[in-house]
């Protein structure tokens, strides 16, 4: 793995591996520097493929590429699973597929079983996350993981570890009123997720509403990224690509930035 990358910090069980790329560790150019994992942004083709290509040696496991919609899409994975179908959440119990989601200030969560048999990765954006009438992302794939882990959904729970990855942070992430309307309705305690500003606008704690929705779960051993600066996208250029802060500010037309990736996978 590239020294700039990080591994989770998390109790996975034996045989389980994890990681999260940064922009560090690839071939693409400005804007896309360096290791920039997505094929949708602009970036050369080739170059996308050898920063995928790197990806999956450095895993030795196959990554399989989604084409995210932020929606509350699960797919199951196995060896034969082709890249690019829609959803924004992968689950497996094979050996060498690596669930993969791709971010640029969205959060992405990772799941295990504590005893390995099946892991999952999500994409949550905020319109995932709230989905609709209180079922998003976090709960689909929560739903596919317990049928796979073959337990009840009460043991499934205590079964069951997680971990954020970098997204926007709480300082950065600006809303309007109708974001913090989507989770306060369906929970009052999301409220303490949301910072008034003067503007009549917020700021939202992404990271700070997952471990609300994994808690209403019942998975409590949650893991990662606790809201502070160093998780944030946007406050950590060098190491972090990030689409709120890169889009149309590099003044070349480019309007866009790379794509990083949240991976876990069992051996």
């Amino acid at each position: 793995m590239h020294p700039d990358w990080l591994t989770p910090d998390w109790p996975a069980p034996p045989g389980v591996r994890a990681v999260f790329t940064t922009r560090q560790g690839g071939v693409s150019v400005a804007p896309w520097d360096s290791m920039n994992l997505g094929d949708h942004v602009g970036d050369g083709p080739a170059r996308v493929a050898a920063n995928r290509a790197r990806l999956g040696e450095a895993m030795a496991a196959r990554p399989v590429f989604l084409q995210q919609v932020h929606g509350t899409g699960v797919l199951a994975l196995d060896a034969g699973t082709a890249q690019g179908q829609p959803a924004d959440a992968a689950v497996t119990t094979q050996p060498g597929v690596a669930c993969t989601i791709m971010v640029a200030d969205c959060l992405p969560v990772l799941l295990s079983t504590r005893d390995g048999t099946v892991v999952a990765a999500a994409h949550a954006g905020w319109r995932g996350l709230a989905g609709t009438q209180g079922c998003g992302i976090l709960e689909s794939v929560y739903e596919s993981f317990s049928a796979l882990a073959l337990v009840d959904r009460a043991q499934a729970a205590t079964n069951t570890i997680a971990w954020l990855g970098p997204c926007i942070g709480p300082t950065a992430f600006e809303v309007g009123a109708e974001v913090r309307a989507a989770f306060v309705e369906g929970d009052p305690l999301a409220a303490a997720c949301f910072t008034a500003l003067a503007s009549g606008k917020y700021l939202a704690d992404l990271a700070g509403l997952a471990r609300l929705r994994l808690q209403a779960l019942g998975v409590t051993q949650v893991y990662g990224n606790d809201g502070t600066p160093p998780w944030c996208t946007v406050g950590n250029a060098s190491r972090f690509f990030s689409h709120r802060r890169d889009a149309g500010t590099q003044g070349n037309g480019f309007g866009t930035t790379g794509r990083m990736a949240a991976c876990i996978w069992r051996d």
